[in-house]
């Protein structure tokens, strides 16, 4: 049954590796009371289920729909908008709410995860921006044409290895930095080097490549420059530098200077072709995808999802 189309749905996904799920919800309910916003919620338990509540959400007539979560939550959203014809995802605007372990579009707008009231503010105010999106499209190893789009970013190589170790450090240690600290200490007895053949507007690069960010968003750092709104997506190719140079790449990527260090190679573009990258592992905005087979593409399409942004 359809709702009031003023009435918010929200999607609560509590933060991995989090033993006080309900107390985080608890703090943002008394807000959202306090100021009598309309919403139903709905509670994702798992990962695998944003993706049918958010279809759920959109199914029931909700015009509003927030996320609280990070950015891996705001890509299943943002792929079940994209499943819906424009007439209908026209009509949807998407909001967030900080929750994650990692929060990177969201930071990119000034959110910030420990001042819920000023975000919730903010949402109330409605101002919407329509923004752009990453699209990957790739081919699965069952030969099948597959494909994501994202919002943050799409990394290949290293950096899409350690978020993946570091998802997995952080489900054993619960604390972002050691998850980040023990992540980084594996790597360096991990491989951090791929053969790859990029096509990047009219440069090709066939050479051995530590990590590529392809951002449509801040990429984590990697691509600081970037912003969704710019029908552009902006890349940072890393080749493999020394053992000192990398603690260097480290200081400059976490002071936001990570351009300036002497083995990253920027550029921007509206297509990126992977024509090989070996095994290098795939991550998109936060999270693997099956590997791709053969070559692939990441583009940019241009204003397409309405974003609820701060005043």
């Amino acid at each position: 049954m359809a709702v009031d189309t003023t009435r918010w749905g929200i999607l609560y996904c509590p933060k991995t590796g989090t033993t006080k799920k309900l107390k985080r919800w608890e703090k943002i309910k008394s807000i959202l009371d306090s100021k009598k916003v309309s919403y139903d919620v709905v509670h994702s338990e798992q990962s695998d289920s944003v993706s049918r509540l958010v279809t759920m959400l959109i199914s029931n007539g909700y015009k509003t729909i927030i996320i609280i979560g990070g950015d891996s939550a705001l890509n299943d959203a943002v792929n079940c908008l994209m499943n819906e014809e424009k007439k209908v995802r026209d009509e949807i605007v998407l909001g967030v709410i900080p929750n994650g372990v990692m929060n990177d579009f969201a930071r990119f707008w000034n959110f910030n995860e420990d001042n819920d009231e000023q975000t919730i503010d903010w949402l109330l105010k409605k101002r919407t921006r329509k923004v752009d999106i990453g699209c990957i499209r790739y081919t699965t190893k069952e030969g099948e044409k597959s494909h994501r789009y994202f919002l943050n970013c799409v990394n290949i190589g290293m950096t899409a290895d350690i978020m993946n170790l570091r998802r997995q450090t952080r489900k054993m240690f619960g604390s972002r930095t050691l998850s980040f600290i023990s992540s980084l200490l594996v790597m360096l007895f991990h491989r951090m080097e791929y053969k790859m053949c990029l096509h990047i507007n009219s440069d090709t690069i066939d050479r051995k490549v530590m990590t590529v960010c392809v951002g449509n968003g801040t990429g984590y750092g990697q691509t600081p420059s970037a912003v969704p709104y710019n029908g552009m997506l902006d890349v940072s190719v890393v080749y493999t530098p020394e053992v000192m140079q990398m603690f260097e790449g480290l200081w400059l990527l976490i002071t936001g200077r990570f351009l300036n260090h002497r083995s990253v190679h920027p550029f921007r573009t509206r297509e990126v072709v992977v024509e090989e990258a070996g095994k290098a592992l795939v991550g998109v905005d936060g999270r693997l995808i099956p590997h791709p087979v053969g070559d692939y593409r990441i583009q940019v399409e241009q204003e397409v999802v309405n974003f609820l942004i701060p005043d």
